[in-house]
């Protein structure tokens, strides 16, 4: 079994061995939600430096 948290304190259990599509996209789906939530702190950190 592999544990994934996330930023947000979700917790996925994967049995490597039942590995598939769907699990595959939920794991690409949370990769994205992590991505897209950096990118946000990412643009914020930069407005302040602007200002």
């Amino acid at each position: 079994m592999v544990e994934i948290v996330t930023t947000t304190g979700d917790r996925d259990v994967v049995d490597p061995g039942h590995f598939n599509s769907e699990s595959a996209q939920i794991l690409i789906g949370e990769i994205m939600g992590c991505n897209r939530d950096l990118e946000n702190i990412q643009k914020s950190i930069n407005d302040v430096k602007k200002k």
